[in-house]
């Protein structure tokens, strides 16, 4: 670092802003304040929980923590403006309102898990996988009045595995993001980075991908569906929230079932979509073109587990159910 410290409000809550937290203070910048999300009851107990960012800032830092439950609180505001921060960066945080993003010199910088202007959202990571994209990347931007349209400062390109995870690419783009957010600060804090608007990048609107927030209804499972559709969907959703659906054996309530891993697989037989068939000690599900061998699988109210663990477990004849 060429420069002299820069003075940083970090804003963040989950694990996989932790990192890119972590990345700026060993660039040694300084972090002048934290905000992040209030604590929330967590398991049997209902004890509160801090978030990540928190737990980090309080074995780490010796800066001020918010807290807020409104970010509109005139108050809160004041303690922002009162910090002199250089920069506010947004890593995996809410949207913020023009009163806070518009108060440091710098600019206020967001971390985003996608090559934007592409898979603007909340969900980017589980979308570019579900959709079967073979690239993404991280991206820095400086926050304005929309969701993910600032104008762009930095941009990292990532190549997705082709079984990848939702769950791996999380971890491998917290890295690249960390990165990614050192050097920007750096860019700014020298004035060598300059910032290109969205719609430099000459992408036609109707090939813009969205990325929102992920609900319920998107993560069941459809047999009827092709089979190298179904794996991304399962991986795109994997380890969480999860692709779902249920078991189905005569006679017996339906089950459901969260699957995490599959490998695609030519049906020997044409089949109703939905039906199993068992090959030594290995599930396969018909789909709508082929079929999808099971690798791990959660039965509600179970661990999670090998198809084989599964097939060991399972009390009746397995060929006489189907997955809906």
């Amino acid at each position: 670092m060429s420069h002299a410290p820069v003075r940083i409000v970090y804003m963040g809550t989950p694990e996989f802003a932790v990192a890119p937290l972590d990345a700026l203070v060993k660039a040694g910048n300084r972090i002048v304040g934290v905000v992040t999300a209030p604590d929330k009851p967590s398991g049997r107990g209902k004890k509160l929980q801090s978030p990540a960012v928190r737990q980090y800032a309080d074995e780490h830092l010796s800066c001020p923590v918010f807290q807020p439950e409104k970010l509109r609180d005139p108050e809160f505001a004041d303690s922002l403006r009162a910090l002199e921060a250089d920069i506010f960066m947004v890593v995996a945080f809410r949207m913020l309102p023009e009163v806070i993003w518009k108060l440091p010199p710098k600019g206020t910088v967001n971390l985003h898990a996608s090559l934007l202007p592409q898979y603007r959202g909340a969900a980017p990571i589980n979308w570019v996988i579900m959709n079967g994209e073979e690239e993404t990347g991280v991206t820095t931007f400086l926050i304005d009045e929309e969701i993910d349209t600032g104008r762009i400062l930095m941009r990292e390109k990532v190549w997705i595995g082709g079984d990848e995870t939702a769950g791996s690419l999380h971890d491998r783009l917290m890295v690249t993001g960390s990165e990614l957010v050192v050097r920007t600060v750096d860019g700014l804090a020298s004035g060598n980075l300059q910032a290109t608007e969205q719609s430099a990048f000459d992408i036609p609107v109707g090939a813009l991908k969205k990325a929102p927030k992920i609900y319920r209804e998107d993560c069941r499972i459809n047999w009827m569906d092709q089979t190298r559709s179904l794996h991304n969907l399962v991986r795109g959703l994997s380890p969480y929230p999860g692709a779902f659906c249920y078991l189905s054996c005569d006679g017996n309530d339906e089950l459901q079932v969260k699957i995490f891993e599959t490998r695609p697989s030519k049906s020997i037989e044409r089949r109703n979509a939905g039906s199993l068939r068992v090959e030594k000690q290995q599930l396969y599900v018909q789909t709508g073109d082929g079929e999808l061998e099971v690798i791990s699988l959660q039965p509600a109210g179970k661990r999670r587990m090998t198809a084989a663990d599964f097939l060991n477990g399972f009390h009746g004849e397995i060929r006489a159910c189907k997955m809906v």
